[in-house]
């Protein structure tokens, strides 16, 4: 059994897609394809289902795959026991990130991970839409949001310390609010689909309803819509911190703390082997940002 058909069927389970696996592993489409098909012919059975759109693993497929992963793993154990050490990382990564979070703080930290990861080379999606990692043949998905799909795991990067903030301009116009209740006197601009927060006082939390008079789909946006003094908002600090530091934002209501448990995690294909460009890239922005002192990692 060839082990590079057996690298190419783990790789498939996890992207769906025999082209986007097989340029992992630096293999023509025809290639790819091709073996595959050695590797069903080798095992007389069909592992995997073809459609125009993607492929889906077959019942045979699905139980054969933890043994394929368990064959992959216990090679590179026997490299790193003879001396040969991990698996270099290489071949292309697809990686998923919301706008804001991947223009500022992946894209100036890319140059970094690609100087420690020559063989390696990164293919960059950012949206604020939830891409479907799967059906999008991504690699990693990097989002703000708790972990709700059993077929992802998930690896905290940092935490997502959230503030209400406000341009002084706005608050020398309307006034600063001392309580949360007095945030109904206040116009917001919020996040599409984020009207309520919750915050936490010494009675207990407290839900406030707010009134946008802006809404948009982009964190980069509500900041700087607040910045000109449009209305208040609930920024993220690794989005705000810089306006917060030259004192064009203001924190407001730090007394009441925004209840919030959203960090933000890399999501990735469940699978016990994990492709090394993967762990590479997870390894190295947890590291960078863990150490960071600029926006309050946590």
């Amino acid at each position: 059994m060839n082990i590079e058909h057996l690298r190419l069927f783990v790789r498939i389970a996890s992207t769906f897609n025999i082209s986007s696996a097989g340029n992992e592993l630096g293999l023509s489409p025809a290639v790819a394809s091709s073996h595959m098909n050695k590797l069903e012919e080798a095992l007389g059975v069909r592992l995997i289902n073809r459609t125009t759109r993607k492929v889906s693993l077959t019942n045979e497929g699905e139980t054969f795959l933890p043994h394929a992963e368990e064959i992959l793993a216990s090679i590179e154990t026997a490299r790193s026991a003879v001396g040969s050490g991990s698996i270099t990382p290489h071949g292309t990564l697809r990686v998923t990130a919301p706008a804001s979070f991947g223009r500022m703080h992946i894209i100036p930290n890319l140059k970094g991970f690609l100087d420690n990861n020559p063989m390696i080379k990164v293919e960059l999606r950012f949206s604020d839409n939830v891409i479907d990692i799967i059906e999008g043949g991504f690699d990693i998905a990097i989002r703000d949001a708790a972990l709700n799909d059993s077929s992802l795991k998930a690896r905290k990067l940092c935490g997502d310390d959230r503030k209400l903030v406000a341009a002084p301009s706005y608050l020398k116009k309307c006034g600063e609010p001392r309580t949360p209740e007095d945030l109904y006197r206040h116009t917001f601009i919020n996040l599409m689909g984020m009207n309520t927060w919750v915050f936490r006082t010494p009675n207990g939390h407290i839900n406030i309803k707010t009134n946008s008079v802006v809404k948009v789909d982009n964190g980069e946006a509500v900041r700087d819509a607040c910045v000109a003094g449009l209305g208040i908002a609930v920024s993220s600090t690794w989005c705000s911190y810089e306006k917060l530091r030259t004192g064009e934002l203001v924190e407001i209501l730090s007394d009441y703390p925004i209840e919030s448990t959203t960090a933000i995690w890399a999501l990735y294909p469940s699978s016990r082997f994990l492709a090394p460009k993967v762990r590479a890239f997870i390894d190295y922005f947890a590291n960078l940002f863990s150490s960071s002192q600029n926006w309050n990692c946590s």
